[in-house]
């Protein structure tokens, strides 16, 4: 069973990129003029996705790919387009609506088939690879890894996730976030240090069989995450 803490941030999430924050994700995932800030988060999440895309077979042909969290869909293209089925899944119904109608009619050899739904569903099936880019980082680090407790055995080859570092500068941009007025509040990310991370993932037994292997750090301006990869091999 889902903690309540997970549930009740689930749906903090949901209102937030389906309400509150739609036109300006929108533009930031876009090609669309940005402010200085917004454009140091894009060129972030840009770098950190070819990152995911780097440490994901360049032949994906006849695997299952999860993109948990897929926003707007750009992650799910690029696996498409080598050869993969992806689902991709989010809580938000506006950003599903929205990755669809971005989706290029060619996609090579792959498919993708857009959900609205938690990542978590075990009604998605089975997966080769999962990747959840900066869906995690809202949560806390325990329901984080009770997360990827969840994907782990209908994984057979790797999870690719991101974290937020507890670094001085996110914590300044944590403490920030607060200024603003509520209603204009994105859900607070949660970030947690790699050692009390791989900490929790060992205690876990490593999810499942699955054991850490790369692990990198994204910082540009105002974006700032870490990749790590959980792989059978």
């Amino acid at each position: 069973m889902l903690s309540a803490t997970y549930t009740n941030r689930r749906q903090q999430v949901e209102a937030y990129f389906d309400r509150t924050a739609v036109d300006a994700w929108a533009r930031l995932t876009s090609d669309a003029p940005v402010s200085g800030i917004r454009a140091t988060v894009r060129a972030g999440r840009d770098r950190m996705r070819r990152l995911l895309l780097e440490w994901l077979p360049e032949d994906l042909a006849g695997r299952r790919v999860l993109d948990a969290g897929c926003g707007t869909g750009s992650l799910a293209v690029e696996a498409a387009r080598r050869g993969a089925h992806v689902v991709a899944v989010d809580v938000s119904p506006t950003l599903i609506n929205l990755a669809k109608e971005r989706t290029p009619v060619d996609l090579g050899g792959g498919r993708i088939d857009f959900l609205v739904g938690d990542m978590l569903d075990p009604g998605l099936g089975q997966f080769d690879h999962v990747v959840a880019m900066d869906s995690l980082i809202h949560y806390r680090s325990e329901d984080a890894v009770q997360a990827l407790c969840r994907l782990a055995p209908r994984t057979s080859r790797s999870i690719l996730f991101t974290f937020a570092p507890r670094t001085a500068l996110l914590t300044v941009m944590h403490t920030a976030g607060r200024l603003f007025p509520r209603g204009d509040r994105a859900p607070s990310i949660q970030p947690t240090s790699h050692t009390h991370l791989r900490g929790a993932l060992e205690r876990e037994g490593w999810v499942s069989g699955l054991h850490p292997q790369r692990s990198e750090r994204i910082d540009s301006g105002f974006y700032i995450s870490q990749a790590m990869e959980l792989s059978r091999s």
